[in-house]
């Protein structure tokens, strides 16, 4: 991290420790909340799937049961058509008005025997889709009883936390704005890099109080004086003596 100017080098120490205080806070209250509100919003990007594909199924069983409806009337026209052949047939003058009208009987029947093919294939698919239906209509119950729970425990939480959150952010944007740009892009990338979130931490035992490498006598003098931001060889981290933050 850059060095700052000997006069504001303490200054902006003591604000980063600030501002590093509010923010580990703030993290404290993400612990709390665990994974719920990433959690809550898997299950409701889940169930809108869910709801998205009953919706597709839905049609497809309309689809379905509408090009069964087709069939069974293919049917009834060609067994309508039969009767009336064979009605005919009782009135034919010659072999040729026979032969026409038996032919003609016959691909009714093929009709039919085609059209109850296909009716049987749909009624396969329909009974398919049905049980796809039921098991997604299932599932959204089911995660919905889960996102009902999800939200009531982080709901419980944010009831707890809320005010101090709200406070706490206030205070962050506020500690920040007394902070340089510069400085304030170095300390959200390396509280980025961290899982704790520390980007400002003391010298403990002679060693970085962030990832506990060991800190050379000389450079935990220059860190006592606060004449320059000194950071961490090893993780970036910026250190601060224990007096500067309070510490014994």
């Amino acid at each position: 991290m850059a060095k700052a100017t000997t006069s504001t080098v303490e200054n902006t120490l003591t604000q980063l420790f600030v501002l590093q205080n509010i923010d580990s806070k703030l993290d404290e209250i993400a612990v709390l909340k665990g994974e719920l509100p990433m959690e809550v919003s898997d299950l409701e990007d889940e169930i809108e799937g869910l709801n998205k594909r009953i919706e597709r199924i839905s049609g497809n069983i309309d689809d379905l049961k509408t090009e069964k409806l087709n069939h069974a009337a293919n049917i009834k026209e060609s067994q309508a058509l039969i009767k009336k052949y064979e009605k005919q047939l009782d009135e034919v003058k010659n072999n040729r008005e026979y032969e026409a009208l038996t032919k003609e009987i016959e691909l009714q029947k093929l009709e039919i025997q085609l059209s109850e093919k296909k009716t049987r294939n749909v009624e396969v698919s329909l009974e398919k889709k049905e049980e796809s239906f039921k098991n997604a209509k299932d599932r959204v119950k089911s995660k919905n009883k889960d996102l009902d729970i999800k939200k009531e425990e982080l709901e419980k939480i944010q009831a707890k936390t809320e005010k101090e959150e709200k406070k706490l952010v206030k205070a962050s944007k506020k500690a920040q704005e007394e902070i340089e740009d510069r400085l304030i892009k170095s300390y959200v990338r390396i509280r980025e890099r961290y899982r704790n979130g520390l980007a400002v931490v003391t010298v403990k035992r002679a060693a970085c109080g962030g990832c506990f490498n060991q800190i050379p006598p000389q450079v935990q003098i220059e860190i006592g004086q606060r004449k320059q931001i000194i950071t961490c060889e090893h993780c970036g981290r910026v250190l601060i003596d224990n007096e500067l933050a309070g510490e014994e």
